[in-house]
């Protein structure tokens, strides 16, 4: 099959055996996720996962879904691809993980002006980094051509995760009372999401991006390009040790607008 041919196609601007070879070298990357769990392979019409209900009573499935966003656009000027696969995955799980919910499986969806298979084995390669450091398995995805439809050398990067937990250990942010303590994680940097008002910011292109600042010890291109931190096994471990009621994941929105979500009606902060 994966030498199959269609002269029509190609004259359509598709190139079916790209796809070929990029799965091809997309499939040492995806090893890397296997979990126990995992039951199949890539390249089928359905990932399959069988969960592990040990110690969950009444298990409920938590999914989240989300893209990289416009920081795309910084790797693209970059020719950087290795990275925002990270941001993709982490971009979900850490949805999913505001709920108290361990990701399970992960499945992302590439859309190409052109499969150039080198290029999507590189972003793959991001994706299943994000997996691992998710403990989750990359059970599947798409790539898509649409020539035409976007220029040759772009792409845009979704996907989303499943996750499960127990019903009586579902964060509810409606417990938090007045004298509860709020505590933060550190970030990476900035989140993915929300780079249109940094790349308006910073007026990002090319010349700016390649800059280099002692203070960041990197180039400007390089720091914007930081991966999205994978909060997932510090908020596990976090669960098993102390009482949390409410997670807030901060994104594209900020403080204003994320924190608020994790917070019960008529209740603010204060310092």
């Amino acid at each position: 099959m994966n030498n199959s041919f269609s002269e029509s196609y190609k004259k359509a601007g598709v190139d079916v055996t790209a796809g070929y070879k990029s799965v091809e070298l997309m499939k040492k990357h995806i090893a890397r996720t296997m979990i126990p769990g995992a039951l199949s392979g890539i390249g089928g019409f359905g990932g399959l996962f069988q969960l592990d209900m040990t110690g969950i009573k009444t298990p409920v499935l938590v999914s989240g879904t989300d893209g990289v966003g416009t920081k795309i656009k910084i790797a693209f000027i970059m020719d950087k691809h290795d990275t925002v696969g990270i941001d993709c995955v982490a971009m979900c799980v850490n949805d999913i993980i505001c709920c108290g919910a361990k990701p399970q499986f992960f499945l992302d969806y590439i859309a190409c002006g052109k499969n150039i298979p080198e290029k999507i084995a590189q972003i793959v390669s991001g994706v299943a980094e994000g997996c691992v450091q998710a403990e989750c398995a990359l059970i599947g995805g798409e790539t898509a051509e649409h020539p035409g439809l976007m220029p040759e050398d772009e792409y845009d990067l979704a996907g989303f995760s499943v996750g499960v937990v127990d019903k009586d250990k579902i964060l509810q942010p409606d417990t938090q009372k007045a004298g509860d303590v709020l505590i933060a994680i550190k970030s990476s940097g900035v989140h993915s999401n929300g780079f249109s008002l940094v790349r308006s910011v910073f007026d990002v292109n090319e010349q700016k991006l390649n800059m280099h600042f002692d203070d960041l010890g990197a180039t400007l291109g390089e720091t914007l390009l930081t991966p999205t931190r994978i909060y997932v096994k510090a908020v596990m471990s976090l669960l098993d040790a102390v009482n949390v009621k409410s997670i807030s994941h901060i994104t594209g929105g900020g403080f204003y607008e994320n924190i608020p979500r994790s917070l019960p009606s008529r209740t603010s902060l204060q310092r």
